[in-house]
Order: structure tokens, then C-alpha cells, then sequence
């Protein structure tokens, strides 16, 4: 029974982990220094219906970075007006707070922008201005944004669930082993137990 238990305790997690998370290592420098190139980075699989502005996002679309996913910062939804004026940059006349910037760098020396987000995408930008090519750059009809849709997960700021999530496949392996080890010892037990002594009939006088 313990062994059935733990089984289904990690076969339940590792399906959880695997249907739900997923991990990226970035290769270039665009999102330091809140995410260097080698780290490990927790990624929530989602859609982009559940994506807010300052999300960070796992994206792929054919046309840019070979179609490859890659991360960037969510800094203007359907319906935002981004500006950067060239020393300040703003969502719908807001300053945006950006304390996540590589060096304070409000935009890496990239001349002035000013984007209507169109509805159903998102602009997007790297955390290290003057290494990312993002939004700003695309260009085309969309004012450089990308569906949504390309959305493949967001980061995890709190990696507690995929962690805990791992501790169960951890846990479930181990009461696996201990029911198969339980159950091996009470096979052997049965094995080496002495037959109870033969009766000897004794005539009848």
C-alpha cells in the first residue's frame, strides 16, 4: 500500500511539474541584471490572456530571433499608449517606474517612440536597453508589438509551487522504495519461517 502510495504521489507531481513549468537558461545579455546569461529561470506555462504589464514572458514568433523563445518585459498591453520622449518613457502619460533597469538606463540611447498598442499585443522591451533588441525595433505595421498568442509562459517571481511540486515527486519516490523494501522483508520473513512441528499420532490404548 505504501508503495501504490507513493507512486501515485509522484507520478501526480512530476505530471504537474511537467504540464505546468517549464525552465529557460538565456543565452544573451538583454535582460540583465535581472536575469544574467547561464541562470536558471522558472517559467509558468500560460497564455497571454493572463499577462500584465511588468510581466516578464517566454515569446516565440517565426518572424524575429529565428522563431526561437525568448525573454522580455510586458510594457504596454492592447489599448496603452507607450512614449519614450528620449529621456523619460511613459505608459498612458504615466512615468513608468522601471527599478529592474540595467544601470538606471531609461532606453540604451534609442531615439524617440511613441506606439498605440494594438489590441490583442504587447510591447515589449529588455531590462538591458542598450542590449535588446525588442519592440523598438521591429518596426512594421504594429508598431513593433507581438500577438498575445506568441505568449508561452510567464516568469515565476516566487518559484514555491515547482519547488514544493518537486519535493512531492522527491517524497513519492522515496515511500515507493520504502513500501517495495517492506514488502521485500515480509516476503523474506515468510520465506525463512520455521514449518510448524509434524504431530505424532499416539495409539490409543
Amino acid at each position: 500500500m505504501l508503495a501504490v502510495l507513493g507512486v501515485v504521489l509522484a507520478a501526480g507531481a512530476l505530471w504537474t511539474v511537467r504540464s505546468d513549468y517549464t525552465t529557460v537558461t538565456p543565452s544573451g545579455g538583454s535582460m540583465e541584471p535581472t536575469y544574467a546569461p547561464g541562470d536558471l529561470v522558472v517559467i509558468a506555462k500560460t497564455s497571454g490572456a493572463t499577462v500584465r504589464r511588468g510581466d516578464v514572458v517566454l515569446f516565440g514568433v517565426p518572424e524575429q530571433f529565428e522563431g526561437k523563445p525568448v525573454l522580455k518585459r510586458v510594457i504596454g498591453l492592447g489599448g496603452d499608449h507607450v512614449v519614450f520622449d528620449g529621456t523619460r518613457l511613459t505608459v498612458n502619460k504615466g512615468t513608468l517606474k522601471e527599478p529592474y533597469l540595467k544601470d538606471g538606463e531609461v532606453d540604451g540611447g534609442h531615439r524617440p517612440y511613441d506606439v498605440k498598442v494594438p489590441a490583442g499585443r504587447m510591447f515589449l522591451l529588455g531590462d538591458h536597453r542598450a542590449n535588446s533588441y525588442d519592440s523598438r525595433y521591429y518596426g512594421g505595421e504594429d508598431s513593433g508589438t507581438v500577438p498575445v498568442t506568441a505568449v508561452r509562459g510567464r516568469v515565476l517571481d516566487d518559484a514555491t509551487a515547482p519547488v514544493v511540486l518537486g519535493l512531492g515527486v522527491l517524497l513519492g519516490v522515496v515511500l515507493s522504495l520504502a513500501g517495495a523494501v517492506c514488502t521485500l522483508v515480509g516476503w523474506l520473513k515468510r520465506r525463512r519461517r520455521p514449518a510448524p512441528p509434524a504431530l505424532i499420532a499416539h495409539p490409543v490404548a
